[in-house]
């Protein structure tokens, strides 16, 4: 394997684990994951070799992660840092309420800081960072790259459908490494559908529930809302309905400009991004291309590239459409992961220890 030199990895932030099974997908060690939300045990040791720990990045003793890297030959620290201060929804909703000027750096913020005190300590030998396209203008993201003084630094904007990820997602990837100068290349995967994802999975109705998969679930629609989802176009707006199904707020100057809300997906092309409110109808362009109902969790999370059979809760704990959806919409893509772990294997078969 390309990999003869072991890789082990400890991924911060590590969520529900789409960045850890990607790497481990790609032939990387992933050793230890590490988040605050104790929902992200169950995913991370389900489905993955690594061990999880509930912990604080800020606070968290780092000869832990000194400790899950001995052994390996090549140390990896991955991480995506929360990113409601950068996303599109937070900022719009900033604006709204006049926020914003002369407004002091979040919490959130400051995990990206705590990333890098954790990188500075630990010194790993490869980096990574994935997190959302705006935070590459914020003075944030520069202070972290300042800080990265003895690596070699690649860093650029991904559109994740060039990757084969069946989801029109444009991410910040960053790779670092001591061994020897990185580069993130261009893309051109062929583009994955919505179709060729989702397609085969059984049909539901809107509140139903598939009895061999209780993730494969569907939030129930109230009776004017399955009256919308019944003239929605695949691709289309609200705009499709007649002037008695649409909203007040449709015909406000605010309305107009968010026409994917209440829309459905399209068979033939990547689906949108899938946020953590992607189970709901009249959240984004979250309606099936053909059934009456939006997405399922299932459908979700197959669409941020987790297999069919990934378990993201306790086969005992009733499914919660916001918990399962928190987990699913915040992960890091699995293509994206694994699409990284092959670029850092192919980079330490190249520049071996760094000599």
């Amino acid at each position: 394997m390309l990999n003869a030199k072991r890789i082990f990895a400890v991924d911060l932030f590590c969520g529900a684990g789409g960045l850890t099974y990607g790497l481990e997908r790609a032939g990387i060690h992933v050793k230890l994951g590490i988040d605050i939300d104790p929902a992200c045990a169950h995913p991370i040791e389900q489905n993955s070799k690594a061990t999880f720990l509930q912990a604080d990045v800020a606070t968290v003793d780092h000869t832990v992660i000194e400790k899950a890297f001995s052994g390996g030959h090549v140390k990896l620290l991955a991480g995506c840092a929360p990113c409601q201060p950068f996303s599109t929804y937070s900022r719009a909703a900033k604006q709204k309420h006049g926020e914003g000027a002369g407004e002091k750096r979040s919490e959130d913020w400051r995990l990206v800081e705590h990333f890098g005190k954790v990188i500075r300590s630990t010194q790993p030998d490869l980096i990574t960072m994935e997190n959302v396209a705006p935070l590459a203008q914020q003075p944030i993201f520069q202070e972290f790259l300042d800080g990265l003084d003895g690596y070699w630094v690649d860093w650029k904007i991904v559109e994740c459908h060039m990757l084969g990820l069946p989801q029109t997602r444009k991410r910040l990837v960053l790779l670092a490494s001591k061994l020897g100068p990185i580069t993130i290349p261009e893309f051109d995967s062929p583009i994955k559908t919505v179709k060729s994802v989702i397609g085969k999975l059984p049909a539901i109705t809107a509140g139903e529930q598939d009895p061999t998969d209780r993730l494969h679930r569907a939030s129930r629609l109230s009776p004017t809302n399955l009256k919308r989802i019944r003239h929605s176009l695949p691709g289309g707006t609200w705009r499709d309905w007649p002037n008695e199904l649409r909203s007040a707020c449709h015909a406000k100057k605010t309305g107009a400009t968010y026409p994917s809300v209440y829309g459905r997906m399209k068979w033939n092309a990547p689906a949108p991004t899938i946020t953590t409110q992607c189970f709901g109808y009249g959240n984004g362009r979250f309606g099936h291309p053909e059934q009456d109902r939006a997405i399922s969790l299932r459908e979700a999370a197959m669409l941020q590239g987790f297999p069919q059979k990934y378990s993201f809760i306790p086969d005992d704990e009733p499914v919660s459409f916001a918990k399962v959806g928190r987990l699913i919409g915040n992960a890091v893509p699995v293509t994206l992961g694994t699409v990284v772990g092959k670029l850092f294997i192919e980079h330490v078969a190249k520049h071996g220890n760094g000599q």
